[in-house]
């Protein structure tokens, strides 16, 4: 008997499976033991050796407006270690500098003040100038031009007219973009909603270029750098977390150069192959990432690689805020799986409706697999209205798909579901 650790909320839940079920267990390679470097110690590293543009300190001498976009409360970016850094080596070069801080909501809710001081700590948030974008507030974008889906290039006008736009992140495998972080502070982070809509239409979710750790002839990225360059980002920093949340690497540089650095490093780290099995088990990686399920096609997707024709797919997430947007929700409790990937796939770009993204996935999944949902954060009546088979604990749920695929059946086990890249043969 294996035991088993999912990342649930702010804590885990365990399973116990069968050594005669285990296919595999999926998980990204660990460092050697000795092998850690000090958080701070490692983005100042990153920070001395920049990727493709100067030092920070000298980009900053003379720039009196500064702009530094970073990250809402549903990214793990640890702020609290980071954006000290990135005020110092700013003030470095212009001590001076008029600096404000851009949280990136995309088109989720603005940050709480107790979320800021959380992420930041209580000095930042009462000594600097910090703002929410709001993707919805028309007249505070400005057009910077066409991207290559054809949709205006709308960005946060704060953040273009500063005289120095810094971003700070981090990456991870991204469903859809290939990879978080770099490029994405710009374009969904502060751009406007109908800007995020084209670039995440059906057309686009749909081509097969959109997937995990692909960028080259992705066209979603494709749009995300182009209205990074537009946008004038002068430099990211960026770290890679391990399993704890902990930075494990950084990179500072170019928005382009210094990502993909970033996200080498990381597919060196966190690709698996597939081991393809009747039934996967699979979280969205715990707090912060699974505090609502549209942000669950993440996790899903690296068990969708998985498993097998006609299998079933068991997705541990907290949802403690619930169904997340409230037009993912309303989609996602409107109709039957086929019926609402065809009428999403029908929608031409320019008409996309916000958060369609994600119920476009999940209509997909549950079209091809059985999905058992383990969520102390949904009712049952709501999570079986959606077509998911529900569970109140992650046993009941394995004993649910072993009823359904039999007693034989094999178990492939991916703790952390945004954790890994799995390699498609």
């Amino acid at each position: 008997m294996k035991t088993i650790h999912l990342p649930y909320d702010k804590k885990t839940l365990k399973v116990d499976v069968s050594d005669l079920h285990i296919k595999a267990l999926l998980t990204p390679q660990h460092q050697e033991e000795g092998s850690v470097i000090n958080e701070s110690e490692l983005v100042k590293r990153a920070l001395e050796h920049p990727i493709g543009t100067k030092r920070l300190s000298e980009m900053a001498e003379g720039k009196d407006r500064v702009v530094i976009i970073t990250s809402d409360h549903t990214r793990a970016v640890p702020s609290g270690i980071t954006m000290p850094l990135l005020l110092d080596e700013i003030r470095k070069g212009n001590p001076s500098a008029d600096i404000t801080i851009i949280i990136a909501t995309g088109l989720h809710r603005g940050m709480t003040r107790e979320e800021m001081i959380d992420r930041f700590g209580k000095e930042i948030v009462e000594r600097e100038k910090i703002i929410n974008h709001d993707a919805f507030e028309k007249t505070q974008f400005v057009n910077l031009g066409t991207l290559p889906s054809g949709s205006k290039c709308e960005i946060n006008r704060i953040a273009v007219e500063a005289d120095l736009l810094v971003a700070e992140g981090f990456i991870e495998p991204h469903f859809f973009a290939g990879f978080s972080g770099g490029r994405k502070s710009v374009l969904p982070g502060i751009a406007s909603q109908e800007c995020v809509n084209i670039n995440h239409s059906a057309k686009a979710i749909q081509h097969p270029m959109s997937a995990t750790g692909v960028l080259d002839g992705n066209p979603i990225h494709e749009d995300m750098i182009k209205a990074a360059r537009l946008a004038g980002l002068a430099c990211i920093l960026n770290v890679l977390l391990d399993e704890k949340k902990k930075v494990s690497a950084a990179f500072f540089g170019d928005v382009d150069q210094a990502h993909r650095a970033g996200c080498a490093h990381l597919l060196s780290s966190c690709g698996v192959d597939a081991a393809p099995a009747d039934i996967v088990i699979t979280s969205n990686g715990g707090y912060p990432l699974d505090q609502n399920l549209y942000q669950c096609p993440k996790g899903l997707d690296a068990a969708r690689a998985c498993a097998k024709e006609g299998g079933v797919i068991i997705l541990v997430a907290a949802c403690s805020e619930g169904l997340g947007g409230e037009n993912f929700g309303r989609l996602m409790l409107s109709a039957p799986p086929s019926q609402l990937l065809e009428s999403i796939l029908a929608t031409p770009p320019e008409k996309t409706i916000s958060e369609q993204w994600c119920a476009q996935r999940f209509a997909d999944a549950l079209i091809k697999y059985d999905i058992i949902l383990v969520s102390q954060g949904l009712e049952r009546s709501r999570v079986e209205q959606m077509n998911f088979i529900y569970a109140g604990t992650v046993e009941e749920a394995l004993d649910k798909a072993l009823a359904l695929k039999g007693k034989d059946a094999s178990v492939t086990v991916i703790p952390d579901g945004v954790g890994v890249i799995v390699r498609r043969s």
